[in-house]
């Protein structure tokens, strides 16, 4: 099958071009400037905030699933730059969700939890989405432009992904923690916010069969757990031997951070457990693979 996947430079973007090529299908990564992660998939410099950009890469790649990974995801940038936020995670989709709609191409796009206020979770995918913050608002304005512009498209909500090793140049919250602890420096964890760690290699199965099978509709793809950020930082101590005193439990609040995030963003993950073969993992299992991909690189 002939696959697209935007954001190949990036966490999961990256890990779906692997796996697909791995199973035999004729992959086109696409991403912004130079190619950053290695692979065999084939790669095309693309900024998809330029139709003309994208219709290009379409016409060049002639896809039959697209795997719309790309996204600003850096909360407080997004606050302050609302207009490239909304640039980057709505009109790009836009392009993205019209261009396989030509194509005849079915659509995953890459969403999040934190398209919820975060007052009531964990979410599944009946809830309705309540953003707060230019980086949740136009993540939410991305979900409605793939339903409307790609008919039958799936919205795959993801949270808090981690792997190594990291791409793009920026360090994912997981790499971020075990490079702090292994350095024996004290980390500040949120006690109050409630989340779904996902292992990028688990998100990035999930979507590619997504893909595959053209499903359709919201699907939570994330980790199977719903967990504080301490709890996230003492299950990563207990897996890679570090020590659980240089976590610093804090609230959110105390931090007067420049975008709201919400509290309790976790997703239940009971229909992808039910209905897809690449299910979510639990988090001892996440972190073991996690810590043996660690070990692998000699990070």
């Amino acid at each position: 099958m002939r696959i697209l996947v935007t954001g190949a430079n990036g966490l999961v973007g990256s890990r779906a071009c692997k796996l697909l090529v791995e199973q035999g299908h004729e992959v086109v990564g696409l991403g912004r400037g130079e190619r950053r992660a290695t692979g065999s998939w084939r790669y095309l410099s693309c900024e998809l905030t330029r139709e003309p950009e994208v219709s290009a890469a379409f016409a060049d790649a002639s896809p039959e699933v697209v795997l719309h990974c790309a996204s600003m995801t850096e909360v407080d940038a997004c606050e302050r730059e609302p207009e490239w936020a909304f640039a980057a995670n709505v009109e790009a989709t836009a392009f993205v969700a019209r261009a396989c709609r030509r194509a005849g191409a079915h659509l995953v796009h890459v969403s999040t939890d934190y398209v919820f206020d975060g007052e009531a979770g964990p979410y599944d995918e009946e809830a309705l989405p309540n953003p707060r913050g230019v980086y949740a608002l136009t993540k939410h304005m991305g979900e409605q432009a793939a339903r409307v512009l790609a008919p039958g498209c799936a919205i795959a909500r993801t949270a808090v992904v981690y792997g190594w090793p990291p791409v793009a140049g920026r360090l994912n919250f997981g790499a971020w923690l075990v490079g702090a602890l292994e350095k024996g420096q004290p980390v500040r964890l949120f006690e109050d916010q409630i989340v779904s760690p996902s292992y990028a290699e688990n998100v990035a199965a999930m979507v590619a069969e997504l893909g595959l099978r053209r499903l359709g509709g919201v699907w939570n793809t994330c980790g199977a757990e719903v967990v504080d950020r301490v709890q996230f930082g003492r299950a990563v101590c207990e897996v890679f031997g570090f020590d659980p005193g240089l976590l610093v439990p804090v609230k959110m609040a105390e931090l007067k951070l420049p975008a709201p995030r919400p509290l309790r963003s976790g997703l239940r993950t009971d229909k992808a457990r039910r209905e897809l073969h690449a299910r979510p993992l639990a988090l001892a299992e996440s972190l073991a693979r996690f810590h043996a991909d660690c070990r692998r690189a000699g990070a």
